[in-house]
């Protein structure tokens, strides 16, 4: 029996019945599931997995469809599905439809985007969408460029490696609200540790940062960030890039969560000063709405993208470049690489601007209304008016010992996935809220089940 490809001229005929047995599964499996989590917990989750799965390899195949019907329906029922209101812990946000459907399509063609004969279009399409997205980070640059990587991780290791290329013996200075991801990188990169500068209100202090870079004359990195993980806050970034100029140190900003209020005229004024940052993370499978992965490097200048440079005979001999073929080696870590672009160049043409910025603006404005309801509740305690989307609160009296009981009840019983994060030396309920659909209506069903929850586990038995 020859096998079923998706590619060729047969290959659409060949994938349509396959795709109409993923949707039945998807549907199957949401609705075995009722709610925003699986119940039960990891052992519940495994046994179900485990008792459709049977032999992983068997001697005999069971055929595609039957396979599609039987391992997407239990993935999809196991599922944490962030299009339910209340699925809102992490930067996990539900995907467009037309940006799923774009990377099926990158799947079914399967360019890889390490070389020119691999990807032709590819190539073509990731070459005008990367300078676009350059110059809607840095507007004023001469040459502005950008990468396509999985996501804020691999650019703030980008970042951090094309600084330790340019000075050898750079310091990187950061807040204590970074994302792990840098110090990580600095490890991976067999950098000495970063700076770590305290953020006792949850921002870098410029004048902290200041006296940190006037106290050594090294080269130095200045690590900021535009949507922090645990609360969304944004760095003040005109004084910080100030306070690195007047130090010659170089800027990487992350802005993996922040970074695509530059779609909304509202919103974008809140990232003034990001233009001025050598290099910037973007993360587009957060507020971009785009399926894992689609992640993006801006950096000021092409220039600093030289140090990727690498040559493999095979992929990019020097005449094949000589005689006009695109060199796509230095532009990614990675050798095989998905064409990722696909899916961000369809959302970014079938949305626009201010498509873009209305999702934007929308989950913005669930966040502050959610933020009022938590004020005004009786039972409840707001930290801090929300900087994106990003809501913490805890009940009134609870100790974090109590917050994060509850948080794992909600969650175990699949009625509710929320995050936690520690800040003020208090550990707090957080909502990310990345689904443009929530309505008022859905937040206070949340903080109804919050409480409710709460005050059952209090409850002397």
């Amino acid at each position: 029996m020859p096998p079923h490809l998706a590619g060729g001229s047969e290959g659409p005929d060949r994938l349509r019945p396959l795709v109409e047995v993923v949707l039945d599964a998807l549907a199957a499996g949401a609705a075995a599931r009722k709610g925003p989590l699986p119940a039960g917990g990891p052992g519940a989750v495994a046994r179900r997995v485990g008792h459709v799965l049977g032999k992983v390899l068997p001697e005999d195949g069971s055929g595609a469809a039957e396979a599609l019907c039987a391992l997407v329906s239990v993935v999809a029922e196991g599922a944490a599905d962030p299009a339910d209101p209340l699925c809102a812990a992490h930067l996990h946000c539900p995907p467009l439809g037309e940006a799923v459907a774009a990377d099926l399509a990158a799947s079914a063609l399967n360019p890889s985007m390490d070389s020119w004969d691999q990807a032709p279009a590819a190539t073509a399409l990731e070459t005008e969408v990367t300078r676009a997205l350059a110059r809607l980070v840095h507007p004023d640059a001469v040459a502005p460029d950008a990468l396509v990587t999985t996501g804020g991780t691999e650019s703030n290791q980008i970042a951090l490696l094309l600084a330790r290329e340019g000075a050898p013996d750079v310091r990187v200075v950061a807040g204590a609200n970074a994302h792990h991801s840098v110090p990580r990188a600095a490890w991976l990169l067999g950098m000495r540790p970063p700076v770590l500068v305290d953020t006792p209100r949850g921002l870098l202090d410029p004048e902290r940062v200041r006296a940190v870079l006037a106290a050594d004359d090294r080269p130095a990195l200045l690590v900021a960030t535009a949507g922090t993980t645990d609360t969304g806050d944004i760095d003040p970034l005109p004084e910080l890039a100030r306070t690195a100029r007047e130090h010659g140190a170089r800027l990487h900003i992350d802005a993996a969560y922040g970074g695509p209020l530059l779609f909304s005229d509202r919103e974008a004024p809140r990232l003034a000063g990001l233009r001025e940052a050598d290099t910037v993370t973007l993360d587009l499978h957060k507020l971009g709405w785009q399926p894992v992965a689609a992640g993006v490097l801006a950096v000021r200048e092409a220039a600093l993208l030289h140090p990727l440079e690498h040559r493999a005979d095979y992929l990019n001999a020097a005449d094949d470049t000589e005689a006009g073929l695109p060199d796509l080696l230095g532009r990614s870590l990675r050798t095989s690489r998905r064409p990722d672009v696909l899916k961000i160049a369809v959302t970014l043409r079938a949305l626009g601007r201010r498509g873009l910025g209305g999702l934007v603006e929308a989950v913005c404005d669930r966040a502050r209304q959610l933020a009022e309801l938590v004020k005004r509740h009786p039972a409840l305690t707001l930290r801090a008016r929300p900087a994106i989307s990003t809501v913490l609160f805890r009940p009134i009296g609870a100790g974090d010992e109590e917050v994060a009981v509850l948080r794992r009840r909600l969650m175990l019983d699949g009625r509710a996935v929320l995050g936690r994060a520690r800040a003020d030396g208090r550990l707090w309920l957080k909502v990310t809220l990345l689904n443009p659909a929530t309505t008022q209506e859905d937040l206070q069903a949340l903080l109804t089940l919050v409480c409710t929850t709460h005050q059952e586990g209090s409850t002397p038995r």
